[in-house]
């Protein structure tokens, strides 16, 4: 389906009407200046980097300090779109493999951002996977045709940006101490949600509730085996405030995992079990509602097609993120006023962002007025500030 179908099939008509609407010398942010009849090209460029986490982030299954990162520039004319490309270690991927699919693209053959349905097929099927290294270009190709057209994403789409939600803070799995300290850090913010998935699970709750009665939500990232217990623990949950349960059993286990919906006072959400659009069908039934995340699925395009097919199938929608700079949160973040919860705190989590987007106020997602996903880089004397100019 390419983006003029799409657009016309998922009920995004309205902000295809929006922009019809704009006459031709408002579409653009300076039109005199950009020829759309130029024959310029699309230069490609990307560097590494490794973001420091505040604290150990500690899962059911895992712990680390930082997290692998490859930032992405697609320049046009005078105007740059930005992207990013997280890589957890879940993922399967890493600098390395982003960068082989990086160096391989030649994007210069393209003299047009706007053809980015020709662009990302190509991108698509330059390797296999990679949905991280793909979802940077699509991330930036979207930033780069934002800023010409002047706007931002979200009222290109046509979305309301007063209808966005709160979001999550995450609270990992730690000592009694650092929970206390971690929920003192998450003031601000109205919905906290917690890690869970080893043995610590109901001190892990008792300690915050001992801080804090604000609303909760709990990830279990795969850890729970066994399906009965696992249903006690919701039940135990729920009286502890807990709003939903995320990825209880490992990706694979759809029998116990359905019945567990079925039986379960609380909302069941897929996240390691769900990537692409092709795993909503197989998801209905077994899930309450899927957590889209960027660096899964592949970029802002296949994300906001995926948010209108996950609501067709009867599922609420949840928008997440990695570990990430502000650039890759605020782009999901300009898909916030689609969804029912968001859990798009990553760029909270770290201590060197070089980018400043969208803001939280008092606990809700705050959308920038800026064209693009709306971010800009940081003035620092560092060698990021300065791939980033």
């Amino acid at each position: 389906m390419n983006r003029r179908s799409f657009i016309k099939n998922s009920g995004l008509v309205a902000g295809a009407i929006t922009l019809a609407s704009i006459p031709e010398n408002k579409l653009f942010s300076n039109p005199k200046k950009f020829n759309m009849k130029a024959t310029h090209k699309l230069q490609l460029s990307f560097v590494p980097y490794t973001l420091q986490l505040k604290h150990a982030f500690t899962l059911s299954t895992s712990s680390r300090t930082t997290t692998p990162v490859v930032l992405v520039k697609i320049a046009y004319d005078n105007y740059c779109g930005y992207g990013e490309a997280s890589m957890p270690p879940y993922l399967g991927e890493s600098h390395e493999s982003v960068l082989k699919l990086l160096s391989q693209l030649n994007l210069s053959q393209f003299n047009d951002p706007f053809l980015s349905d020709d662009i990302m097929d190509y991108v698509n099927n330059t390797m296999p996977g990679n949905y991280a290294a793909k979802a940077a270009v699509d991330i930036a190709l979207n930033d780069l045709t934002g800023k010409i057209i002047g706007l931002p994403l979200h009222k290109i789409w046509g979305l309301n940006p007063a209808k966005t939600p709160v979001t999550s803070f995450t609270i990992g799995i730690d000592t009694p101490e650092v929970v206390r300290l971690k929920v003192k850090e998450a003031e601000p913010y109205q919905l906290l949600k917690v890690k869970l998935g080893r043995n610590t699970d109901r001190e892990m709750i008792e300690t915050i509730r001992s801080a804090t009665q604000k609303p909760m939500c709990v990830d279990i990232n795969q850890g729970w085996t066994d399906r009965q217990k696992a249903l006690d623990e919701i039940f135990w949950l729920k009286e502890k405030g807990i709003v939903f349960i995320e990825q209880p059993m490992h990706k694979n286990n759809y029998d116990d995992t359905a019945w567990l919906t079925q039986h379960s006072p609380l909302p069941i959400i897929a996240d390691e079990a769900f990537q692409t659009n092709s795993d909503v069908a197989k998801l209905k039934g077994v899930y309450n509602a899927i957590n889209i995340k960027l660096m899964k699925c592949g970029g802002l395009t296949p994300a906001l097609k995926i948010a209108h097919e996950v609501r067709n199938a009867g599922m609420k929608v949840m928008i997440g993120c990695m570990t990430e700079t502000s650039c890759a949160v605020s782009a999901a973040a300009q898909l916030s006023p689609l969804v029912d919860w968001a859990d798009l705190d990553g760029n909270l989590l770290i201590s060197n962002d070089p980018f400043d987007g969208m803001k939280i106020v008092d606990g809700k997602i705050t959308l920038p007025n800026k064209a693009g996903i709306g971010v800009v880089p940081l003035k620092q004397k560092t060698d990021i500030a300065k791939f980033l100019k």
